[in-house]
């Protein structure tokens, strides 16, 4: 009995983040619902399969994003890595007539290697924050990928490249078959290996984790290189989608990443978030986007109304935190 009061604000906290959690589906459904009824066209199976293929390539993104976020960082540069891995791989395939699977995996290593730099750029340079280290990069790679196609789309992919990007099975996307699988491992590495409870504890708490014996600087080294990874693998579905690389591709990506992770239950504080809500995060922003576009609301609006909602998730985000902190008292 004299330990009952010391665990009630344990369970209230876990009550709150199951409701915070499953907040985001709740959101994903009542917006659902709302547009449904706003437009017939909104629930056929054809704008649903648009919707998954859309999200496909923001969905790759945010759970890259994600394990940044979870460690209390953030990643810029996505969007800069998926335009120059992509442009990378066009210059090999199109232009050097490269075997397609190298010039994929190629492209594919060099979005890892610019992860694997921001990491380095962090831990070993002792940049004060991964924003600064993040921005630099995303500077750099955007700036490459400018020069190396002289500032001009790339197009003429082999049907081999564009499969990932283009192809169905049956009424479903691959794009998103692709990302339900990408979804799994992420989860299972998160959730059953060693590294990903280091990612979470680094995140809750930095200082602690390193006299823990958890080695801090390679785990956020892994975290950002996956980041990288991810952001091109999402450039090699968006490429075939498009039969093009453009310089300029991935312009706000990470921003649509960040959203997408923060509606979906992570915190920016670090150690909250799961890989499950990240994929709501996405199709929210997926749906969003895609019944304003039924509804005939102008791009210029629809970017008013992304960028409330990353504000409305962003105070959700801390309320939650004033909450969880209360409750610990």
């Amino acid at each position: 009995m004299v330990n009952e009061p010391e665990l009630i604000p344990t369970r209230k906290i876990i009550w709150k983040d199951w409701l915070y959690n499953l907040g985001a589906l709740f959101g994903l459904v009542l917006l659902s619902g709302v547009l449904a009824v706003l437009s017939p066209d909104f629930l056929t199976l054809n704008n649903l399969m648009n919707i998954a293929r859309q999200s496909a390539i923001n969905s790759l993104v945010s759970v890259g994003m994600l394990l940044p976020i979870l460690t209390a960082g953030i990643d810029l540069s996505v969007g800069s890595v998926l335009a120059l891995a992509t442009t990378t791989m066009a210059i090999l395939i199109i232009k050097l007539h490269v075997n397609p699977f190298i010039g994929v995996m190629v492209g594919l290593l060099l979005g890892a290697f610019l992860g694997f730099v921001n990491g380095i750029l962090l831990t070993k340079l002792h940049l004060p924050h991964p924003f600064i280290s993040t921005l630099g990069t995303m500077n750099i790679a955007r700036g490459l990928a400018l020069i190396i196609t002289g500032a001009s789309p790339v197009s003429g992919f082999p049907v081999s490249v564009q499969f990932l990007g283009a192809a169905f099975w049956g009424p479903m996307p691959v794009s998103f078959i692709l990302v339900i699988a990408v979804y799994i491992i992420f989860h299972f590495f998160l959730t059953r290996t060693t590294t990903g409870r280091y990612i979470y504890a680094v995140g809750g708490n930095p200082e602690a984790s390193r006299l823990s014996g958890v080695p801090v600087e390679k785990v956020l080294i892994i975290v950002y290189t996956l980041s990288g990874l991810m952001a091109s693998l999402a450039g090699l579905v968006l490429v075939g989608r498009v039969n093009a690389a453009y310089p300029l591709a991935g312009l706000g990506y990470e921003m649509d990443a960040i959203a997408a992770v923060i509606i979906g239950g992570a915190s920016f504080f670090g150690g909250v978030g799961t890989v499950w809500g990240t994929l709501v995060g996405a199709l929210i922003m997926g749906v969003l986007r895609n019944g304003l576009n039924i509804l005939g609301v102008s791009a210029d609006l629809q970017t008013v109304a992304i960028g409330a909602v990353v504000i409305g998730a962003v105070y959700v985000d801390v309320l939650r935190q004033r909450a969880i902190t209360k409750s610990r008292r």
